[in-house]
């Protein structure tokens, strides 16, 4: 496989070695490695984190393999952001996993064709291979086009991660406009994510968070993500030692991955489908926030009706 794997790694050697078996049976010609440091305060933190990284030395095929590891712990926002600025600086475009997102096989050709479909073409700023409509909605195509990037198991390009803004400076000249409700145009969706980039603006390095700061650079440059028609990533991760989804039965957790088919059957129209955007909204953020799982938690009252 031609396009560069990033593997995201920490302290779950378990789930690692799992996903690490689906890297190797893809067999990119380039790895790029990015992992945090232990925790301090952690007993036991160091030597888990160190038998994560002694997964990658297992690599017995036909790869460059380049690491960045942080000797101290920089916590999921520095150590995402930093390590895909790395990434980036090494490479144009590449598919990334986190240490507990199992792939389906076929995740890894499916992203590799759309990276180089959409290279060059700036509508597009990430490929998903995680899929949240749970079967509410009929996709005819290999994937469809809408405003919600998920990030277990995706991939992007430098022309688009350059667009990325921890601090979201640009929030409060937008936040008074009708721009949320021109990409959303779901009442309840807009007032969650107004209130969720009213935290992260507020909160500044605080907030131990990355995504939401990409979902706010994809939809300032008006970006969309193409994402696979039947989940093509399942999150292992869920539960006590999880970062931030440490329940279990979370409707995160486990979702059963598919297959993809090939050859790919393109959209022949390119557009942001609300109605997904809608249904993603309802299948996976409303339910986070009535468990109480959702951030920021002093707004939910006011959200849910």
């Amino acid at each position: 496989m031609r396009a560069p794997v990033v593997f995201i790694i920490f302290n779950r050697p378990d789930v690692a070695e799992q996903v690490f078996a689906r890297i190797r049976g893809a067999r990119p010609r380039q790895l790029l490695v990015v992992a945090d440091g232990p925790r301090r305060n952690v007993p036991g933190e160091a030597e888990k984190c160190a038998a994560s990284r002694a997964i990658v030395d297992g690599v017995d095929w036909d790869c460059h393999v380049l690491k960045n590891y942080s000797d101290e712990n920089l916590g999921c926002r520095r150590r995402i952001v930093t390590g895909m600025q790395w990434v980036f600086e090494q490479v144009e475009q590449a598919i990334i996993l986190e240490d507990d997102c199992l792939p389906d096989p076929t995740f890894f050709p499916f992203c590799e064709e759309l990276l180089l479909k959409y290279q060059t073409d700036e509508r597009v700023m990430a490929v998903c291979g995680d899929n949240y409509l749970f079967g509410r909605k009929r996709v005819p195509d290999s994937y469809f086009f809408h405003h919600i990037a998920g990030g277990w198991g995706w991939a992007t390009w430098r022309r688009a991660w350059q667009y990325l803004d921890m601090d979201i400076k640009l929030w409060p000249v937008l936040r008074e406009t009708s721009w949320l409700a021109d990409i959303l145009g779901d009442e309840r969706a807009i007032n969650f994510w107004r209130n969720i980039f009213d935290w992260v603006h507020e909160g500044g390095e605080k907030i131990d968070a990355w995504d939401y700061q990409w979902v706010f650079a994809l939809w300032s440059q008006h970006g969309l993500a193409a994402t696979a028609a039947t989940n093509l990533v399942s999150n292992l991760g869920c539960g006590e030692h999880a970062t931030h989804t440490r329940t279990a039965d979370s409707v995160l957790a486990n979702i059963p991955a598919g297959k993809m088919q090939f050859p790919l059957q393109h959209p022949q129209y390119m557009f942001g489908d609300k109605e997904a955007d809608r249904l993603i909204f309802e299948n996976i953020y409303l339910p986070e926030m009535r468990a109480g799982r959702a951030q920021p938690l002093r707004w939910l009252q006011r959200i849910i009706p």
